[in-house]
């Protein structure tokens, strides 16, 4: 993996969190909210390789960590995130290619999403953090499951596209 493609790759997920922190954030949602950010993350960490879900799930992570809205301890989405990078890296090989099945893709993402949530949270207790009562972090982590599952088939050919921009040539072969 190139030092540009990771610096592109980084400036797209930037650009992605801008649109989550500006529009996305606005839209009140039935049931609970849709992180858009969270979900193409999750995109991105399941097409990379061993080395790239590590490095852009630290990224990706550190990234949310820099949220204006954040009150968690600097570090928190970083360390939730590489966590999702290591599950994606050790289970690269039996999950498999995507491109013939996208409700596989669809489901993997919903599911990558919950569970990045929820290591969130988990990490957060073990901080100290009062993240409020489990019921009300369920259903938000419910909600997000519900709307991902809904909403990421609509933009799951454009982030393809865009990944494919983002390769280099002899990651292209």
């Amino acid at each position: 993996m190139s030092r540009i493609r990771v610096l592109n790759t980084s400036l797209f997920l930037l650009f992605i969190f801008l649109i989550q922190t500006s529009l996305i954030a606005r839209i009140n949602f039935p049931i609970g909210g849709f992180s858009i950010y969270i979900a193409i993350l999750m995109v991105v960490l399941s097409l990379e390789d061993r080395n790239g879900s590590l490095v852009f799930g630290f990224i990706g992570g550190l990234i949310m960590d820099l949220a204006p809205s954040a009150q968690t301890p600097f570090g928190q989405w970083a360390l939730a995130m590489t966590v999702i990078g290591y599950i994606f890296s050790v289970n690269r090989e039996t999950v498999g290619d995507f491109n013939d099945r996208p409700l596989a893709l669809t489901s993997l993402v919903s599911v990558a999403a919950s569970v990045s949530m929820l290591i969130f949270i988990v990490i957060g207790a073990l901080l100290g953090q009062n993240n409020g009562g489990l019921l009300h972090s369920l259903s938000i982590i419910f909600s997000n499951l519900l709307w991902t599952f809904l909403i990421t088939p609509i933009f799951i050919p454009l982030i393809l596209k865009v990944r494919k921009i983002l390769l280099t040539n002899r990651e292209r072969v």
